[in-house]
C-alpha cells in the first residue's frame, strides 16, 4: 500500500488526510452552504464513513482527494482532488477531479490553485489520459473553477444524475472534460 503523496503550491499543502482533519470535515458537510448543489447536508457518521473511503481510494488507486492546508493559517479548509465515480453514465469509467472547501476560503482561488496542481499531478505523475467534472447547471461556483483549470464543456455530454431520483431538483448535471494531451499542449 502506497501513501497518498503529498502535493505543494505556492500557498498550499495537499496531503494525506490526518485523524484531527474529522472535526472540521464534519462542520464543513453540515454546512448548508457548502453542501446546497448536494442532495442533503451530511451527518457526522456519513462524514467520517467519506473519509473512510477516501483513505481507501488512495490505497487503492495512488490519488484521490487530497486535504487542504493552508500552513500557517487553516489547518484544514475541505479538499480538492481525484475520484472513480461509483455509478454508471455514458462517460464511465473515468476519474472526476471535484473539490468540497470550507465557506471562509471561498472567493480566494484555494479551489483553482489546489485543482490545477492536482491536474499536473494527475496527467504527469498519475499517467490518467482524461479528467472529468460535473456539477448542476445552477453551482456557478465550481463551473468557473472548470473553466479557469482549462476544461470545456459539450452540452451533447450533460446528463441525468443516475444516484438522484427522476424529478429531482439536483438530477440533471453538466459535464466537462480535460485531456492530457490538451494540458500538455497548454491549450
Amino acid at each position: 500500500m502506497k501513501p497518498a503523496p503529498t502535493l505543494r503550491t505556492e500557498r498550499l499543502l495537499l496531503r494525506p488526510w490526518r485523524e484531527s482533519d474529522r472535526d472540521p470535515f464534519a462542520a464543513l458537510n453540515a454546512d448548508p452552504d457548502v453542501t446546497e448543489f448536494l442532495p442533503r447536508p451530511i451527518t457526522r457518521e456519513q462524514s467520517d464513513a467519506m473519509v473512510d473511503r477516501i483513505e481507501a481510494h488512495f490505497a487503492e488507486h495512488g490519488f484521490g482527494l487530497f486535504a487542504v492546508e493552508l500552513p500557517g493559517e487553516i489547518p484544514f479548509a475541505g479538499f480538492v482532488g481525484l475520484s472513480v465515480p461509483r455509478f454508471e453514465a455514458h462517460f464511465t469509467p473515468c476519474v472526476e477531479i471535484g473539490w468540497r472547501l470550507a465557506r471562509a476560503t471561498w472567493g480566494r482561488g484555494i479551489a483553482t490553485e489546489a485543482a490545477r496542481e492536482v491536474m499536473r499531478f494527475a496527467f504527469l505523475e498519475a499517467g490518467l489520459e482524461e479528467l472529468v467534472s460535473f456539477t448542476v447547471p445552477s453551482n456557478l461556483r465550481s463551473r468557473a473553477v472548470m473553466e479557469r483549470i482549462g476544461m470545456t464543456r459539450d452540452s451533447a455530454d450533460d446528463f441525468e444524475h443516475p444516484s438522484l431520483a427522476p424529478g429531482d431538483p439536483l438530477r440533471a448535471h453538466v459535464l466537462y472534460r480535460r485531456s492530457r494531451a490538451s494540458f500538455e499542449a497548454g491549450a
